[in-house]
Order: C-alpha cells, then structure tokens, then sequence
C-alpha cells in the first residue's frame, strides 16, 4: 500500500492571523513548499456524522482572487459530488447557481 503526505504550515502574525500559507506533498513531484494565499480544509468525521473544517487566508488575499477562489471550490464540489454520487441533476443546479455566483461577483468564466 501506498502511502503520502499532506503537510500545511501556516505563519501566524503577533495576533495569531496568517502571514503565509504553505503547503507540501510526499506524492508531489515538486519537492519545495508551496505558497497559497487561501485553504479550505474539510474532514468528515464518520463517528459523529459532522464535518470538522480548517478555512484560512492570508491578509493580503486580494478580494477579486478570494471571489474566484470560492467560486471555483463551488465548481470542484460539484465534480466531486458528482464523481461520489452520480447525482446529474443536483450537479446541474449547482452549475447554474455557480454560473449566478460568477454573474453576481463579477468573475469571467474561463479567466
């Protein structure tokens, strides 16, 4: 069996708000720790039916950049959702509440 490794480090400022993000792999063929500015993080907890969550950004996460971010983290649950349940029609609706989403914010699909 295979195994790999996530790791995260986030730099915290004197008030405990991240500074830098960073992120590595044991599975990457990158070997260096990746700088991101924003991660969601989510965890199903099977023993108590609930979602234990990590949602982090750096201070000098651009607005625009943190509109696209969660619109496209909406697009990839919907791949997900469907790649798990095989539920089109669920899949679709999200599609076009993304679409709505992209519309409302500003975000040029594609972009």
């Amino acid at each position: 069996m295979k195994t790999a490794e996530i790791k995260l480090t986030v730099e915290l400022d004197e008030g405990n708000n991240p500074d830098n993000i960073l992120w590595e792999s044991t599975d990457s063929e990158n070997a260096d720790k990746v700088p991101a500015k924003a991660m969601f993080l989510s965890v199903w907890d099977h023993n108590y039916k609930n979602t234990l969550k990590v949602d982090l950004w750096t201070k000098d996460m651009p607005v625009d950049e943190m509109k696209r971010f969660f619109y496209e983290t909406l697009q990839t649950m919907g791949d997900s959702f469907l790649k798990a349940t095989n539920e089109t029609l669920i899949v679709e609706d999200l599609r076009d509440y993304c679409a709505h989403f992209a519309e409302k914010m500003g975000i040029v699909e594609g972009q």
